[in-house]
């Protein structure tokens, strides 16, 4: 997106910001605290963009202000950085569905003192707040560095030489903004990258977790994570993924470990109507995936703050063969092969999200996607598979079994690439639509209404509490899911049976 040469200089900017900060400017203003419009907010007002996230810059101590705005607005507050102090408000989601955060920071000296410490020139302009309420659409851009030229060339290059070693979270945010804006990096400023990118280590797990997120956000981002990893922030990020480099896999795969990888995600975005797939008929391939609206409103789900099941199904794809090179093996025909990598590969993902400070729930859902992202493709071989199949499919992998079926989609074309065979495809992607259908259309199939519980296996069989208890239960439940008992009369004579047998009904 580049700015259009326009002779006066305009902001644009949606109704229910501007309205939010009027009340913040009128706040301020009463308080006697001078403030200023800056960072992401002014480049994105220039550009015609909407953005939920606000930065104000204050001449006073910006934690104890941002506290008070909190209160003010009925927000929540939490400091970003103390030591240069940096504080974030964030408020509940509007009717329209947005979530505002306004991130304060200190002005130490005027105001183009402090520009000059941002990262990168078209984030380094600033509008007066006070000034820009009484005319919005035309107030002074305060811009030392020539910012609003960069804004014209489509260009990202940071405000000094040592923007980057001040804050090393930059070389995540400077590719991001690159790739959100379509932007170029200049070239001083790419080579600044990679000689700064190891500092990315000592950047703490949150905000690397932030920015990985917001990557993962960005829709056909097919480029993002080579351009990562030439810049050497991939490594920095996820060390573990550079392991994966070179590693041979079957004839049937087209590319490398590290490389198929990579192609996973795309081939998510993909699958998730987000992205194109350049290596084989993409109509006829994407014809024949499932979609519908219920799967666009599960995958925007959110699971936790800052992510939805799509940028983890991403994430998942990223990390879902990380363990493939401490499990590499050739057997007696010559055969490689890469046994117990999903089990493995979990925990390794499992330490990298912990390390990156993700939630316990996305941690959660990412370990299942990678230790059972081979299941689906054992669900049938010559057949669509069976309601006892697919109930226990659902019931080992939970509302995770959706996003299983396509990484497991996407693993495929990942393998392929250029060799795709259509005709095997279809008929995978046959069995992961028959697999939907059921569990969209028939609820009963995964979570079947109870007839039993445990204190009638203890009243009328005179079982002990204990483990058989709980088999005996899931017993039930499958053979619920698949039809054959309906009733609690039918479910006591199931039991019955159980208990009389060595092991239930195949």
């Amino acid at each position: 997106m580049h700015l259009p040469v326009m002779p006066d200089l305009k902001f644009f900017i949606a109704p229910a910001v501007s309205s939010l900060l009027t009340r913040v400017s009128h706040f301020l203003t009463e308080q006697g605290i001078k403030a200023y419009l800056t960072g992401g907010l002014v480049r994105d007002m220039l550009l015609e963009r909407g953005t939920a996230d606000i930065d104000i810059a204050v001449a006073a101590d910006a934690l104890a202000v941002a506290s008070r705005v909190a209160a003010f607005l009925g927000g929540w507050y939490g400091p970003l950085d103390e030591t240069n102090g940096v504080a974030r408000v964030v408020l509940a989601k509007s009717e329209a569905g947005e979530r505002y955060e306004l991130d304060f920071s200190t002005i130490e000296g005027d105001i183009e003192l402090d520009l000059a410490r941002r990262d990168f020139t078209v984030d380094a302009m600033a509008v007066d707040l006070e000034e820009f309420i009484r005319q919005p659409e035309s107030p002074r851009l305060i811009d030392p560095f020539y910012g609003l030229d960069d804004l014209h060339r489509g260009v990202i290059q940071v405000v000094s030489e040592d923007a980057f070693s001040a804050d090393p979270a930059r070389l995540l945010r400077a590719v991001r903004i690159s790739a959100e804006l379509n932007f170029r990096i200049d070239n001083q400023t790419e080579a600044f990258i990679r000689r700064d990118s190891q500092l990315l280590t000592e950047v703490a797990g949150e905000r690397v977790r932030e920015e990985l997120l917001r990557l993962l956000a960005i829709s056909d981002g097919r480029k993002i994570l080579a351009y990562l990893d030439g810049m050497d922030l991939l490594a920095a990020m996820i060390p573990e993924l550079a392991q994966t480099k070179g590693v041979e896999q079957p004839r049937e795969h087209y590319w490398n470990v590290f490389v198929h990888s990579l192609k996973t995600v795309d081939a998510v975005d993909f699958l998730l109507r987000q992205g194109a797939w350049e290596y084989a008929a993409g109509e006829e391939v994407l014809a024949a995936a499932p979609w519908s609206d219920e799967l666009t409103e599960h995958f925007n789900r959110e699971v936790s703050h800052g992510s939805t099941r799509r940028y983890l199904l991403k994430l998942a794809a990223l990390l879902h063969d990380i363990a493939k090179p401490q499990t590499k093996a050739t057997d007696a025909s010559g055969r490689i092969r890469f046994l117990g990598h999903g089990g493995e590969g979990a925990e390794v993902a499992a330490r990298i999200l912990e390390r990156l400070r993700f939630s316990v729930r996305e941690i959660k859902l990412v370990e299942i996607l990678v230790t059972y992202h081979l299941r689906p493709t054992q669900l049938s071989q010559d057949e669509l598979p069976s309601r006892r199949v697919i109930y226990r499919y659902f019931r080992d992998a939970g509302e995770a079994g959706i996003d299983l079926l396509f990484l497991s989609l996407a693993d495929h074309l990942a393998a392929r690439g250029p060799h795709l065979n259509l005709v095997q495809w279809q008929e995978h992607a046959q069995v992961a639509a028959h697999v939907l259908a059921q569990y969209l259309e028939e609820e009963s199939l995964t979570v079947p209404p109870k007839l039993i519980d445990g204190h009638d296996l203890i009243a009328l069989f005179g079982l002990n509490p204990g483990p058989e208890i709980g088999q005996v239960l899931e017993a039930v439940r499958e053979v619920q899911a698949i039809g054959e008992v309906t009733t609690k009369d039918e479910a006591m004579a199931y039991v019955e049976y159980w208990l009389a047998s060595s092991s239930p009904r195949k």
